[in-house]
């Protein structure tokens, strides 16, 4: 299912729009006095349009696959990165996450985008993100080391999540430190889990599936007759209800549309994991609210999209 030119084009113009609107914006910041400094766009120079900040890290991350793939999108998309991923911008969020409460501001979902982030750059061989993306690779690798249990909510907790996507930046960037870190926490997290009580999916807030984004961190950490082994403890009677896509009744409310991008993020794990058919139905469900729908789910579903879409089946050893 790849991403076709037409499809690349809407989704360019959901990302472009997204990153440069800066209002309405969901704020998650910690301010100490009335005289802290609240504004987006003066907190977060880059990343300060989209309803929120991870959403406007995702958002860039979209245009970088995007252009990475269409070339021809330069014209559009290489202005905006001149602006926002400047050595200025991005030495302002820096400075952000070193002020109040930037020791677990978007830990640990925001910062594995951001890593993800810089993996597409290093892939695209331009711009960079990379005074930030050390800090939080480093950061991560402290959480990861520091926590004794995994969080497995299907929402922006989750840690199987944001290892995977740390997981790609860091064979992008040749951290094998942080590679080490993420497959010790995975294996102690996740090594002995069992009849995965997968009946109890999806829960009416996720846009993750955590049934599968820890098969599909398992699948990347583990060798391949390893996993296998494991998952056939893991989900012993088959994938139950996580094999149909979810009923979303409205598709404004920001919350129900997060079981739009729970279709979308399946979808990637079913194809790396195996199950082409199985990605292709949930592809089906999401892909009519993706872009031009209402911004509840506009502001962030086209890059889960482009996830599904550019997502690789298991290759055979």
């Amino acid at each position: 299912m790849p991403i076709d030119a037409l499809t690349a084009s809407d989704f360019a113009r959901v990302a472009l729009a997204n990153v440069a609107r800066e209002y309405p914006r969901r704020l998650d910041q910690l301010l100490l006095s009335p005289h802290d400094e609240w504004r987006p766009r003066q907190r977060h120079p880059a990343f300060y349009g989209s309803y929120d900040w991870h959403s406007a890290v995702h958002m860039h991350w979209l245009l970088a696959h995007l252009l990475r793939l269409f070339p021809r999108m330069e014209a559009d998309i290489a202005p905006v990165f001149d602006q926002h991923l400047s050595h200025g911008a991005i030495d302002g969020e820096l400075q952000s996450f070193q002020g109040p409460g930037g020791s677990t501001f978007e830990r640990p979902y925001g910062w594995a985008w951001l890593l993800a982030l810089q993996a597409e750059l290093l892939r695209l061989g331009r711009w960079s993100v990379a005074p930030l993306a050390d800090e939080l690779a480093r950061r991560l690798g402290r959480y990861l080391d520091s926590s004794p249990y995994p969080v497995r909510a299907g929402t922006h907790g989750n840690t199987a999540f944001a290892c995977v996507l740390a997981l790609d930046y860091a064979h992008a960037a040749q951290d094998s430190i942080l590679r080490g870190r993420i497959a010790a926490a995975a294996t102690r997290w996740y090594g002995a889990d069992r009849d995965y009580p997968v009946a109890y999916e999806p829960s009416a807030d996720e846009f993750l599936s955590p049934a599968l984004v820890e098969a599909l961190l398992m699948r990347r950490v583990l060798g391949e007759s390893e996993f296998g082994r494991w998952w056939k403890h893991f989900l012993p009677k088959g994938f139950g209800p996580v094999a149909t896509p979810p009923k979303v009744i409205d598709h404004a409310d920001p919350k129900h549309s997060h079981l739009d991008g729970l279709c979308l993020s399946r979808a990637w794990c079913f194809t790396q994991l195996g199950y082409p058919e199985l990605a292709a139905s949930h592809v089906a469900a999401a892909m009519p609210h993706v872009a031009g729908g209402d911004y509840a789910g506009e502001h962030w579903l086209a890059s889960f999209a482009a996830l599904a879409l550019s997502a690789e089946a298991p290759r055979t050893p």
